[in-house]
């Protein structure tokens, strides 16, 4: 009895079209699931910042070294957000 509602739900997996409905959408989900790691690169972000405001505030007479420092973190931690970006478009354009 089930057999032919198998056999049809079968043809109408089989087709091209699903396969491609299908690549499409593993696709954007591995692209949303990639972009996550910008979540850590913009904490870094922050975290680097702050760091820079209480060193300074503690002893601001080292003010351009501080920020060298700062600026080395920042482009550190922002690179991950990169790496993450460009995983995502990877996974999306394919």
């Amino acid at each position: 009895m089930y057999e032919a509602y198998f056999k049809v739900f079968i043809f109408f997996i089989m087709t091209k079209e699903f396969f491609d409905v299908l690549l499409t959408s593993s696709k954007n989900v591995g692209a949303g699931i990639a972009t996550v790691g910008l979540v850590g690169a913009g904490a870094g972000v922050g975290i680097v910042f702050c760091g820079l405001m209480i060193a300074y505030g503690r002893n601001p007479s080292l003010k351009n070294e501080l920020f060298g420092y700062a600026v080395l973190g920042f482009a550190l931690s922002e690179a991950t957000g990169l790496f993450a970006l460009m995983m995502a478009f990877l996974i999306l354009f394919s």
